[in-house]
Order: C-alpha cells, then sequence, then structure tokens
C-alpha cells in the first residue's frame, strides 16, 4: 500500500496554493506535513482526499481502497450544532459494514464502546456532541477513526484549540498506529510534535522544500529556506500557466 503525488499543482484563481509536488509517502509510518502559513499543507491534504481538484498531476493510490482511508478535518469545518449524540456520531465510522443507513449491530455498538474506552471517553456515550469542550470533541473525532479501523489516516492540524493532555494522549494514539502499521499523515505547526511523534515530514512551502526522515528535513537551513519561500509565493504568487486534469 502507498499513497504518491506526481507533479501534483493545485490553484485558486489560477495562482498555484500548491506547485508541482512529487513524492512517496512512507508506508506504515507517520509523516508530517510542516511549514508556513499560508504554505499550501491543508490544501495538499484535501486534495489528497480527493475533494479538491489538481490543476495537473495525480494522486495515486495504491492499494488502498475507500473503506481504508479516514480523514479528519479541521474543527472549524465542522458542524457542532447537529443533535447528534457521542455514541451515534462514533457509529459513523461504521460506514464500509453498515452503509449510510443501515443499523449497527451489537458487535458494532461493542466497537463503538471500546473505540470511546481507549480515547478516556467512556461515560460520555449519551451527550450530545454540542455540550462537548474542543478537546472532548477530539477525542471523539479520533474514536470515530477507531471505529473506521483505517489503513491510511488523514489529520489537518488535529491539535488546534485542543488542551495539552489530549493532545499527548492523542499523540500517543498515533504512536500507536504506527506499531500497526498504519500510514498517518498530518498538518502539523508544532516543531516539537513534528521531531518527537513523527519519523518522516514533508516540509512544505506552495512547493517540495524537503522531504525525507524528520531529522535531516528539519534543519535551520531547511527552515529558513522556506520561510523565504512562502515569502515569496505570498508576495509574488506567478499565475500558473499549467493544463490537463489529474486525478485523485
Amino acid at each position: 500500500m502507498s499513497l504518491r503525488l506526481n507533479n501534483l499543482t493545485v490553484s485558486y484563481q489560477r495562482h498555484p496554493a500548491v506547485h508541482h509536488v512529487s513524492g512517496q509517502f512512507a508506508p506504515g509510518r507517520a509523516t508530517a506535513i510542516f511549514g508556513p502559513n499560508g504554505a499550501g499543507k491543508s490544501t495538499l491534504l484535501k486534495t489528497m482526499m480527493g475533494l479538491l481538484k489538481p490543476d495537473s498531476g495525480s494522486v495515486e493510490l495504491a492499494g488502498f481502497a475507500r473503506r481504508d482511508i479516514a480523514y479528519l478535518p479541521q474543527q472549524s469545518e465542522i458542524d457542532r450544532s447537529l443533535p447528534v449524540s457521542v455514541s451515534d456520531l462514533v457509529a459513523t465510522g461504521l460506514w464500509h459494514s453498515t452503509g449510510l443507513f443501515g443499523q449497527v449491530t451489537h458487535a458494532g455498538r461493542g466497537r463503538v464502546a471500546d473505540a470511546l474506552a481507549a480515547v478516556g471517553l467512556k461515560d460520555f456515550a449519551a451527550r450530545p456532541i454540542n455540550a462537548l469542550s474542543s478537546g472532548q470533541f477530539q477525542r471523539v473525532l479520533f474514536a470515530r477513526i477507531l471505529t473506521q479501523d483505517a489503513r491510511l489516516i488523514l489529520l489537518d492540524e488535529p491539535f488546534n484549540a485542543v488542551d495539552a493532555r489530549t493532545t499527548f494522549d492523542l499523540l500517543e494514539l498515533i504512536r500507536h498506529w504506527q506499531e500497526e502499521g498504519r500510514t498517518v499523515i498530518a498538518v502539523l505547526h508544532d516543531y516539537e510534535q513534528v521531531r518527537a511523534y513523527f519519523p518522516h515530514t514533508l516540509l512544505l512551502a506552495r512547493e517540495v522544500v524537503a522531504w525525507g526522515e524528520t531529522a535531516s528535513v528539519l534543519t535551520d537551513d531547511n527552515l529558513r529556506r522556506a520561510a523565504q519561500t512562502a515569502a515569496h509565493w505570498q508576495d509574488r504568487a506567478p499565475v500558473c500557466t499549467v493544463s490537463g486534469e489529474g486525478t485523485a
């Protein structure tokens, strides 16, 4: 199973947000997508998930079926006003076995309970999601990923506005996913989190600055080059002239 980007370019109003990105993510390992603000990190993740269409290039998923992929968007993109309980939200991770409107089986309810216990919310099953703190809600979303049992996990800024204890617990869960051989790709802003928990890093500033083992990527020279490249794009972002369609 592998995920490869082939000369991927994604634009907004013909100005490139992600420009000619190529490379392969390490299978069964955790990779951080790291870089300055406005570097195109979330855009890249959404394109990998198929939520955005590339101008050119492609996202190549070898060996992954749709049911194998879990995607966690930023919390700000999720509507928490819906009258949904914690257990019902977590149970949506079982969609590949129940269908969109299928009944959750007794075994499925057991998986939901186990997932909530794993994220420290064993007694929260009946609570409405709009009554949760940001940290509690993020634990629920990780529990949903646990019920899905995905082999490829995409996380967009999973620790924004989340308390330190929750962040630590969820980072440990990511470490456990690596031990199980799952591929985790996360957009992150915290340098120390990346160095401690992500053995591979894609340093992005609209284009690839460096990609490989974290220790060799997050050097002072590379970080300086990423900041300079991002500033250049912000000040003088060119109109993208690529043509053609990619696939995701």
